[in-house]
Parts: structure tokens; sequence; C-alpha cells
């Protein structure tokens, strides 16, 4: 006698709305008395932490 397992459904994982799901953010570094705008510096994302998905 063989039972089937019913999985129940996976729940949608949807992107952090901050991040887009990248994990990380860009902050434009400025540098000098004038602050003009030199780069960027990517950084963990402090909403998802990191993980791309958006939190609960």
């Amino acid at each position: 006698m063989t039972t089937s397992q019913s999985k129940a459904p996976a729940p949608e994982v949807k992107d952090c709305p901050v991040c887009k799901g990248t994990g990380e953010v860009s902050r434009t570094v400025r540098v000098g008395r004038r602050h003009r705008p030199v780069g960027q510096q990517t950084g963990l994302c402090l909403n998802c932490l990191g993980s791309g998905q958006a939190p609960d």
C-alpha cells in the first residue's frame, strides 16, 4: 500500500521594496568642501538584513 503525501504550497516570497531583492543598497559618497559626489558605496540592506526577501 502506498501513501501519497500532499505538500502544502510554499508561501510566495516577495522581493524587498528597498533593495529590490539584491540585499544591497547604494549611497552616494560626497567629498570636499562643496560636497561633490564622487561615486557610490554599497552596503547591507537594513530593511531585510541582506536576504533580499520582504520582511513580514
